[in-house]
């Protein structure tokens, strides 16, 4: 039985922990994703990934995914870890850990970053080449502390170790899209009819991450050091036209 959409979303922290111990979910729907967006397509995003994040190619790599749930990418990102004679930290509920296969190179830490590893934050400063948060930070906009989630993540990052804030869903992105021609046809595609799409700029709009929010990371990073971009997706992956990543480095 698929699940309905409703049932993902206003998703937080307590909701993925919920998700993760529904037997009737299948992996995807258990990281918040219906089958018909990611079934089949974690290879071409693991791909994207692995393009923008040259520092997992480093020998004995450290690397950090923080929200891995428990589909398909953190083990191929393991997998990449393991070829490299490295080490992964996964930070996620007990919930999803339970469901990732352990490995002798995998640590996993129960709770939600950064709280979970606020007691390491010392001995960690500076110690991951990698830090991965996929489809994550719209939660945390939505529910925590966004500033601190990212200072937290620069703090943890070697020189010339580099973090993923991937898969971001900009709404301003979004609407951009519905816009142009090619949204139209997108829209008239999907509901079958031929009206167009409501777009609205200029709107409050409470909870959701925006132009505003991704630019204001991008200089926040910069004024403290560090390079940062924001970089579109790779077009063959299935939100890649109202999602976009930031990607930051350690110079």
């Amino acid at each position: 039985m698929v699940a309905p959409l409703s049932r993902f979303e206003q998703l937080d922290f307590e909701g993925f922990r919920a998700l993760a111990v529904d037997a009737t979910l299948s992996r995807h729907e258990k990281v918040g994703f219906p089958d018909s967006y990611r079934d089949g397509k974690e290879d071409a995003i693991f791909r994207d990934m692995l393009a923008k994040l040259p520092s997992l190619q480093r020998r004995r790599v450290r690397v950090l995914e923080i929200g891995p749930g428990c589909s398909r990418m953190p083990q191929l990102l393991s997998a990449v870890c393991a070829q490299q004679a490295g080490q992964i930290t996964f930070v996620d509920s007990a919930e999803m850990l339970a469901l990732l296969p352990d490995a002798p190179h995998a640590r996993h830490v129960a709770g939600r970053f950064p709280d979970a590893l606020r007691g390491e934050a010392a001995q960690l400063a500076g110690q991951f080449d990698t830090i991965v948060a996929y489809s994550v930070l719209q939660y945390v906009f939505a529910e925590g502390n966004l500033f601190d989630f990212v200072d937290t993540c620069l703090a943890l990052l070697a020189e010339g170790g580099e973090l993923l804030l991937g898969d971001l869903p900009n709404t301003t992105m979004r609407k951009r899209f519905f816009a142009s021609a090619e949204g139209l046809a997108t829209h008239q595609r999907y509901t079958g009819r031929v009206e167009a799409p409501v777009v609205q700029f200029n709107r409050l709009e409470p909870g959701v991450i925006d132009d505003s929010v991704v630019l204001a990371l991008l200089a926040r990073a910069r004024a403290q050091g560090f390079h940062a971009w924001a970089l579109p997706q790779a077009a063959e992956l299935p939100m890649a036209n109202r999602r976009e990543d930031i990607l930051i480095r350690r110079p």
